[in-house]
């Protein structure tokens, strides 16, 4: 049978993997990398794809524990596009030097600022930030106070909460970005794509779909804005959405 839609773009945490430092669901992702795997060889189902916050190295190894062969992928909310055909990278080109001294510029006020306050910044990113504290209430109470800094020193980064983190990001690069960019190396359609969400973030990847769907713990915000929601959680969750796509 034809396939209704060409590619799924999925976001990681809180959807294919829990957001917190629990296992994956190991059993349940290679469900999804045997759905990929027929996807190629019967071409009578989308390939799932990603678009996510996570760093380009977390990005590229999901694709290939999903075996996405073919398709972009989003990292670091827009920054990068991985090229599983490729073997490559390519950062957003409107990202500029200048660009990228205000992102370390904030960095060392991080550091300096909120670092003996227990918060500490995710490893492996190149033109953003991801805050982290072990007590995500009180990370949420600094919110304010990083967006006010960073708008007093003139750093183009916009500041957002997800469940865990507080994410510092260029202003023109984003979750939206990223997907346009993935759609136009991969010569795809809006049509003929679906894309799974969690966070009030994956707003950017509904936009950018004709089908968009939630896992079960998804941000009720975001659940209004979705075609279909699972009653299942997170990956499991995914796989119930993949079964329910429009023919």
């Amino acid at each position: 049978m034809p396939r209704r839609f060409d590619a799924v773009i999925s976001d990681i945490d809180g959807c294919l993997s829990p957001e917190a430092s629990e296992p994956f669901d190991t059993p349940a992702l290679a469900q999804l990398a045997e759905h990929n795997r027929l996807a190629y060889e019967r071409g009578d189902r989308p390939v799932v794809t990603l678009c996510s916050g996570r760093p380009e190295p977390f990005v590229e190894a999901m694709c290939r524990l999903l075996g996405n062969r073919s398709l972009p992928a989003v990292a670091e909310n827009g920054v990068w596009l991985f090229h599983p055909a490729a073997n490559g990278w390519d950062r957003d080109p409107a990202i500029r030097p200048e660009h990228l001294r205000a992102v370390q510029d904030a960095a060392a006020w991080v550091e300096t600022e909120l670092g003996p306050l227990g918060v500490v910044m995710q490893p492996g990113k190149a033109a953003s930030l991801s805050l982290w504290h072990p007590d995500a209430a009180y990370l949420r109470s600094l919110e304010g106070r990083v967006r006010e800094a960073f708008g007093r020193e003139g750093w183009p980064l916009r500041v957002s909460m997800t469940w865990f983190y507080i994410n510092c990001d260029l202003e023109f690069v984003s979750k939206a970005t990223g997907v346009r960019r993935l759609v136009e190396a991969a010569g795809l359609s809006r049509e003929r794509l679906a894309g799974i969400g969690d966070t009030p973030s994956d707003e950017a990847i509904a936009a950018g779909v004709s089908w968009f769907a939630c896992p079960a713990n998804a941000d009720e915000r975001l659940k209004a804005r979705a075609d279909y929601v699972s009653p299942r959680r997170e990956v499991e969750g995914v796989l119930d959405i993949l079964e329910h796509l429009p023919r």
